[in-house]
């Protein structure tokens, strides 16, 4: 079985099995590749990612690894066996759709059991698997029911419980909560992290929600035009985006674009087309070149609101109150700044009364709470 290498909290180094590995993978449409060269690794009992915009590649990476679509260059590894020429009944992947693919004229038990029956199982076999699995999603009582009969995230389990009951080493999931309701998409968010919890398998999931990502993932993986912006952790892919198109997909974020006009050994000062002058702090792979195109991000929930002007040499800027939209627990602000430029504030529901569209409000964030970005 392949194997990375990582280092553990003594220092040591420490070897992590691989589950799944894409090496230069490439898959080509029309001769326009749909997934361009892409390499990731996913460790044994991760929950890993792919997350992207419609048509970034990451359902055709999937695909891929699913055995649906067929590697056009490159490697692509399950345990570390080469799976190029492994059609996907061979592989030990299972795969949740978005439709969930149910056979409308089996029930659900019989919908469970039936690639149990295909592989010719014991029918004792069949019976203990299928139990376990209606159990594991806590579906025992709707054994007897068409697809018809059930809800949607009743269904969804029904779908997971298919997947599940063939023991997969992987099992691979695309946009799994998509059709579901916002509430019942919290829900089954819940469910399907304690599955993962209990069951200690592998998951891969593609899909378009951040938060969903963000809340459900262990690693995630963000894809643009068939490429790999950025691989890491939630916090590493909000925290620290390392491009402009990371930055501005994952959650909100105000941009600016400038060149860097003066760096220090603890902070780089950017000038923005606009004529801003925002200092950030530096980290490990902050650009530090004078005269550098840079963008620089600040998160909105980063950003303080002010009614009178702070006593702070850096990043403090006034502006009139533009837009106000209220959200329940937190209030988004639109600031306009004197030079024109629109900032976008959000806070939670606790700053009381606000100063009328004509009297001055002033935004500011620290050095720590924005980055300069390579464009």
């Amino acid at each position: 079985m392949a194997q990375t290498l990582t280092q553990n909290q003594g220092g040591m180094a420490a070897f992590e099995p691989l589950d799944v590995e894409l090496h230069d993978v490439y898959k080509f449409f029309n001769f326009e590749a749909a997934v361009h060269g892409i390499n990731l690794d996913v460790k044994q009992g991760e929950f890993f990612s792919i997350l992207g915009p419609s048509g970034c590649g990451k359902t055709t990476t999937l695909r891929l690894i699913a055995g649906f679509e067929r590697v056009d260059a490159g490697k692509l590894l399950i345990r570390g066996q080469h799976m190029t020429n492994v059609p996907a009944y061979r592989r030990p992947v299972n795969t949740v759709f978005q439709s969930y693919a149910l056979f409308n004229h089996l029930n659900v038990w019989d919908n469970i059991a039936f690639g149990l029956r295909l592989r010719k199982l014991r029918k004792l076999e069949i019976e203990s698997r299928v139990k376990d699995a209606l159990k594991l999603v806590k579906m025992e009582s709707l054994r007897s029911r068409f697809p018809s009969q059930l809800s949607g995230g009743q269904q969804q389990r029904v779908a997971l419980a298919r997947a599940l009951v063939n023991r997969p080493a992987v099992l691979l999931l695309d946009e799994p909560l998509g059709a579901l309701d916002l509430k019942l998409r919290k829900e089954m968010q819940v469910e399907l992290s304690n599955l993962h919890k209990d069951l200690g398998l592998t998951f891969i999931m593609v899909t378009h929600d951040q938060e969903e990502a963000l809340s459900l993932s262990d690693r995630i993986a963000v894809m643009n035009q068939g490429k790999i912006e950025q691989i890491g952790t939630p916090s590493q892919i909000y925290e620290h985006p390392r491009t402009p198109f990371v930055a501005d997909f994952i959650g909100d974020t105000n941009l600016f674009s400038g060149e860097i006009a003066a760096v220090d050994p603890v902070a780089v000062r950017i000038v923005t087309k606009s004529g801003l002058s925002i200092v950030v702090n530096r980290f490990e792979d902050t650009p530090t070149q004078l005269s550098q195109a840079v963008m620089v991000s600040v998160r909105p929930e980063k950003i303080q609101l002010s009614l009178y002007p702070p006593n702070l040499p850096t990043n403090c800027f006034e502006g009139r109150l533009g837009n106000v939209m209220y959200l329940g627990t937190h209030v988004n602000y639109v600031v306009e700044l004197t030079n024109g430029i629109t900032i976008t504030v959000l806070q939670p529901n606790t700053f009381g009364s606000l100063p009328d569209r004509d009297k001055p409000i002033y935004v500011w964030w620290a050095e720590t709470d924005c980055l300069a970005i390579s464009p």
